[in-house]
């Protein structure tokens, strides 16, 4: 406690502003220690929910995700007349087209939500109006708004961002190019070839991005009886006109890119914690970060069933190396937490395009800076000299919810109090985040006041 009552920038970041709300996180005292049930994946969850109310029949999607954005496509999937229900821990969707039974679909600020149902909305029988939070216009629509345009979907908008208006009627289809810099473009094309007049062809221009997501847009579809082939370098997708998706029963995956904010702030403390899942832990798109974490010196051990991972670490740092993010970018913001304090100097290339996400990831994450990381960005890469220790900083999490959990795991390790703006943006991913940080030892709350915090110290 007298660390806490010590720390006259955590005491300085209160003054004046005491009953503002913020993400507040001490330095843990003691080794992290329990066990955290991964949430399912909201990646599966988006698609799932979007193919099964396109299906005639009944679909039952297991394991339903509290994650805020799950919740944008439920609300918008209501909006255009989708029967979408909760069903004990799952979700039950009665499927067969879409009917607006509102002028407005509103998309709050999921990003997956937007880009895949702006162009299936067209399947209705009614023009509606896609509209977002305030700040959501800044998303990047562009691109995709120009090729649903090509494929014959008929919109209406100003200056390429929300509010846009979507006129119902079949897309013709044809050729279409896109750019490869967001996959969520890509797959908004996909998901809506199938119900096209004529064969479409997908090209993807420039570099391609994010080459896992697009994957498992393509096994999701097929999984709802969709055919659609691609190359073999994954430049050019093949769809077939007037398709029909069946109705499927659905069991989510866990969610490793929630999962790896508990395993980084394991390889940051000593540590004995076990992360279990209700299902074997695979077929996640970003799946292969749990081998660059094995490949930096975190001790994971895997169960014979693949259904839980357990680390047991002493503490040390990780190990420096070099990582492409061109297919991870939501893991930019929490391997810069890492890469900050580990052993030697580490690349994270090819991140340039996590820019476009819910904030400039690279510029917020530069903000580690402020906590004494030694981190320099060329505008492809970032690169990181690992320090021995951080310092607790008043942070902006920029609204957004993978900036605010890995500034949150980075004020785990570092002396003081660390303070964070928006405190809730983690619901829109992973609700539970801040109770399973407490649950392993970490001093976090979402408080106005720096004292709140010695509640969570031994």
């Amino acid at each position: 406690m007298a660390i806490l009552r010590a720390n006259a920038l955590g005491q300085s970041c209160q003054r004046g502003r005491r009953r503002t709300l913020r993400l507040l996180v001490a330095q843990a005292q003691r080794p992290l220690a329990g066990e955290i049930t991964i949430p399912p994946s909201k990646y599966h969850a988006h698609r799932a929910l979007m193919l099964a109310a396109l299906a005639p029949g009944e679909s039952t999607i297991i394991d339903r995700t509290d994650a805020r954005h799950v919740g944008f496509t439920v609300g918008a999937l209501h909006a255009l007349g989708a029967d979408v229900r909760a069903a004990g821990p799952g979700w039950r969707v009665r499927g067969g087209g879409f009917s607006p039974v509102s002028d407005e679909v509103p998309v709050g600020s999921s990003g997956t939500t937007l880009y895949f149902l702006l162009g299936l909305a067209a399947l209705g029988d009614r023009p509606v109006r896609f509209v977002g939070q305030r700040y959501f216009r800044r998303r990047p629509i562009g691109p995709l708004l120009r090729a649903l345009k090509r494929m014959g979907v008929r919109l209406d908008y100003e200056h390429q961002s929300l509010p846009v208006i979507v006129h119902p009627g079949a897309p013709r289809g044809g050729r279409i190019r896109i750019d490869g810099t967001l996959s969520q473009w890509v797959s908004g094309l996909l998901m809506l070839a199938p119900f096209a007049q004529e064969p479409t062809t997908i090209e993807v221009r420039g570099e391609l991005n994010e080459r896992p997501y697009l994957e498992l847009t393509l096994e999701m579809m097929r999984e709802f009886g969709l055919e659609v082939g691609v190359r073999e370098d994954w430049r050019e997708f093949y769809v077939p006109p007037g398709q029909r998706p069946a109705a499927r029963d659905v069991v989510l995956p866990p969610d490793i890119g929630s999962a790896v904010f508990g395993l980084a702030a394991c390889a940051l403390h000593p540590s004995e914690v076990t992360f279990r899942s209700h299902v074997p832990i695979h077929g996640h798109p970003e799946a292969s970060v749990l081998a660059e974490l094995r490949s930096v010196g975190v001790p994971m051990r895997f169960a014979p069933d693949g259904r839980s991972i357990s680390v047991q670490h002493d503490g040390v740092p990780p190990v420096a190396g070099r990582l492409d993010c061109r297919d991870i970018p939501d893991m930019v913001p929490i391997l810069s937490t890492l890469a900050s304090r580990a052993r030697g100097r580490t690349v994270l290339s090819h991140v340039a395009h996590v820019r476009l996400k819910e904030s400039d990831r690279v510029a917020s994450m530069l903000q580690l800076r402020r906590m004494g990381a030694r981190v320099e960005f060329d505008g492809n890469d970032l690169e990181f000299d690992g320090v021995e220790q951080l310092h607790g900083a008043a942070l902006s999490s920029f609204n957004d919810h993978r900036v605010l959990m890995a500034l949150a795991v980075a004020g785990s390790t570092a002396t003081g109090v660390t303070e964070l703006s928006y405190p809730h943006a983690y619901r829109i991913s992973y609700p539970e985040f801040v109770d399973h940080m407490k649950a392993l030892g970490i001093p976090i709350a979402v408080t106005s006041r720096v004292s709140t915090l010695a509640e969570d110290l031994p």
